[in-house]
């Protein structure tokens, strides 16, 4: 069934476009990709809808949202966009196709051997993987996906793949099979910006991905875990670099933040309120968090309505 859903907040948004209602197809036992799902074509993209920048955005940012998108988790469907197909540098975000790679070609209980390589990355970090010892893939993927780091990384690209070359082509290849038009990648964690590019509406379908692993969908709607780790203590704590699960937006459960000087701020975020469960895609955002609440808050006033 499909449900018409007018989206209004105080004159700034006034229309979204149609919503499919039903069960979710994302878990697959074999391949937990969802399919790419269909939309009715619209004329255009903006579909009344703003995003009112502060003055001080305006002032700092006239460019202040390059791209966007607003659907549902469960369907795919799109509720809103801004130049959806608009290829763009995406930093971190990279991190969940790195996160659906790992998990299919390799058991979270694996030991990953720490090597010199994975220790000498640049960006943000773990920062405490210890070179030569062996740490579990499962708190490697917390590492990856909390404190988005680029050490971890590196760390289970090469014990996957080998090479972190290698495990690219594997990037690449997933990302052939899964149909995404706009997305390429150069890197395995995003702190490269030439080639490592996606689009919103590809990044969407890799949100849906990761929300339909288990695993994966438990480590990103964690605001923060203590993982076992072969340190002084024997544990390490990790915190959640998403705005809206520090923040505690209500019903927050994922997904991934991004950064480079070339990104821009960048968020895949979603939340989950009874039945109805709405993500958001922000590239080149001044105000992720703002955006996003604006965008959800909208959402979930109308479907609920």
């Amino acid at each position: 069934m499909l449900v018409v859903l007018v989206i209004g907040i105080a004159a700034l948004l006034v229309l979204m476009s149609s919503r499919a209602s039903g069960p979710a197809n994302v878990h697959a036992a074999t391949n937990p990709v969802a399919p790419r799902a269909k939309r009715r074509p619209q004329p255009h993209t903006e579909y009344g809808i703003k995003l009112a920048p502060t003055a001080e955005q305006v002032r700092a940012n006239p460019k202040h949202l390059r791209s966007g998108l607003l659907f549902d988790v469960r369907t795919g469907a799109v509720l809103w966009e801004r130049e959806p197909g608009r290829v763009l540098p995406i930093a971190s975000l990279t991190k969940m196709m790195t996160a659906l790679v790992t998990v299919a070609h390799s058991d979270p209980d694996d030991r990953v051997l720490i090597t010199r390589e994975a220790t000498r990355f640049t960006g943000s970090g773990v920062g405490l993987l210890p070179r030569g010892k062996h740490v579990s893939e499962r708190a490697l993927l917390y590492g990856l996906l909390l404190p988005s780091g680029n050490d971890a990384a590196v760390a289970l690209a090469q014990h996957v793949a080998g090479t972190q070359n290698n495990f690219i082509g594997k990037m690449n290849d997933e990302a052939r099979a899964m149909g995404l038009r706009c997305t390429h990648f150069t890197t395995v964690s995003g702190v490269v910006d030439k080639g490592n590019h996606s689009c919103a509406s590809d990044l969407a379908l890799l949100a849906r991905a990761v929300l339909a692993n288990r695993l994966l969908a438990r480590i990103v709607g964690s605001r923060s875990a203590i993982v076992p780790f072969p340190i002084k203590g024997g544990k390490l704590y990790l915190y959640n670099n998403n705005p809206l699960l520090v923040t505690r937006y209500p019903g927050t459960n994922g997904v991934k933040t991004g950064y480079t000087s070339a990104s821009g701020p960048c968020l895949v975020a979603t939340a989950r309120r009874g039945r109805t469960w709405l993500g958001v895609v922000l590239l080149n955002s001044f105000n992720t968090t703002g955006q996003a609440e604006q965008l959800l808050n909208a959402g979930f006033a109308r479907v609920r309505g």
